[in-house]
């Protein structure tokens, strides 16, 4: 069976905890033991029915508030396909969160109250999905039940929707009613909605395709780690690990060592001390080389037809996640790529997301808690980017400050503007 990511977003209140404790209890994906302590928990906040947002909201100060904080993973199967759910925050002053759990999602799932429609956050996640790479939005409009069932209202938010997302780019939208309280179009139909004919959300997660994020064969391996166990019986191993980020790599297959320039042949690959004939995007392998080189951790070992860039500076998109501290021009920060990492400047801050007007502003002074724009870096030492349009492991990167060794921001590769020889 093939894996679905998706990630839910939304406003406050509007339903994403609710809604991913029914998909989970309609789908008879919850334990006893669980289903047992959520009811404890629900008699004492004095509730008469099973409070399903208790399934994903685990935090003590979640279940105080009644909110989500963090990003809360949850994972379940049925006979047609695996998910990963990614419930992610929906305050504002969580943005963050809500980044890092739709930076590995390939559909997003954005929660509307029918009775509130299209609002401010509704805006936001949109724009920061957008900006990740998912390109399948699928609209639920909640609260049917708050809202009469209202056909006229659900194709009225619809049809608000649908605009918003056509001034994003994103062409692949579904719109589904649902009641996530009583289960209406969640797993199984209900009797309130008959004038709606299309699928239920667990219909369609089952059958939707979604694009590879990776749009070229080419390889991608970053090195992480150097095997050399000394041992008796691997007295003369050394292995690379890592994780394939792109393409196929094979025994025998030409590769190109970055930063070293140097080319060579895959000796060997081997995952848990046995040999394999190939590994491909996902798999995580050590590579064996021909040839002894000094090719250690940050390296890259690519497709030598089809490089990446070694990029030197370079556009992005910048998410600022630091609420200690804001970004400014010619500040220097650490970047880790991949498993890489290098010194590098703000060479410059170009614009500023208006998540209202979805606008892009003049260059700003300073970016702030949750800003979102662009920016112009510079490395100290090149990187082995692709555009993030290209490939998300390649063309993304985090920023570290160097004192605090906080990440302060996440940031997605736009276009590079310099580069450096292949043996910088």
């Amino acid at each position: 069976m093939d894996l679905l990511r998706f990630v839910t977003a939304g406003s406050v209140d509007d339903g994403k905890s609710t809604l991913i404790g029914r998909l989970l209890y309609d789908s008879k994906q919850v334990f006893e033991d669980t289903l047992a302590s959520i009811q404890r928990a629900s008699e004492a906040r004095g509730l008469d029915d099973l409070n399903l947002a208790l399934l994903t909201d685990g935090l003590r100060a979640e279940r105080e508030q009644g909110i989500t904080i963090d990003v809360a993973y949850r994972y379940f199967a049925t006979p047609k396909r695996k998910f990963i759910i990614a419930d992610s925050p929906g305050h504002v002053q969580y943005t963050r969160n809500m980044v890092t759990g739709a930076s590995t999602a390939s559909l997003a799932l954005i929660l509307i109250d029918a009775r509130k429609g299209v609002v401010s956050q509704t805006r936001r996640h949109s724009a920061l999905t957008s900006l990740l790479g998912i390109t399948h939005l699928v609209l639920c409009v909640n609260k049917m039940d708050l809202a009469d069932w209202s056909q006229s209202r659900f194709e009225e938010v619809g049809a608000d929707f649908r605009a918003l997302a056509g001034r994003l780019g994103v062409r692949d939208v579904t719109v589904i009613p649902m009641a996530a309280v009583s289960g209406e179009n969640i797993v199984e139909r209900g009797e309130h909605m008959p004038w709606y004919t299309g699928p239920t959300l667990l219909e369609f997660l089952e059958t939707v395709e979604t694009p590879d994020h990776v749009s070229h064969g080419a390889l991608r391996f970053p090195v992480q780690y150097v095997l050399r166990p000394h041992t008796t019986e691997f007295h003369d191993y050394r292995g690379y690990a890592g994780t394939v980020a792109s393409g196929t790599v094979k025994p025998g297959q030409e590769v190109l060592a970055l930063p070293l320039g140097v080319r060579t042949t895959v000796a060997g690959i081997d995952r848990y001390q046995e040999a394999c004939g190939t590994a491909s995007n996902g798999d995580a392998v050590s590579i064996r080389l021909s040839e002894e080189i000094d090719v250690g951790r940050g390296h890259m070992l690519v497709d030598p037809a089809h490089a990446p860039a070694a990029a030197t500076r370079f556009t992005a998109d910048l998410c600022w996640m630091s609420d200690g501290t804001q970004l400014r021009p010619r500040q220097q920060l650490w970047l880790k790529h991949t498993t890489r990492r290098v010194r590098c400047m703000v060479e410059s801050l170009d614009d500023l997301l208006d998540v209202e007007t979805l606008d892009r502003n003049g260059a700003p002074g300073s970016f702030g808690l949750n800003d979102i724009g662009r920016v112009t870096l510079k490395t100290l030492e090149p990187i082995f980017a692709d555009p993030y349009a290209v490939s998300r492991d390649t063309g993304s990167f985090i920023l570290v400050d160097g004192s605090s060794h906080q990440t302060v921001a996440a940031g997605m590769v736009r276009e590079v503007l310099a580069q450096a020889g292949a043996g910088a």
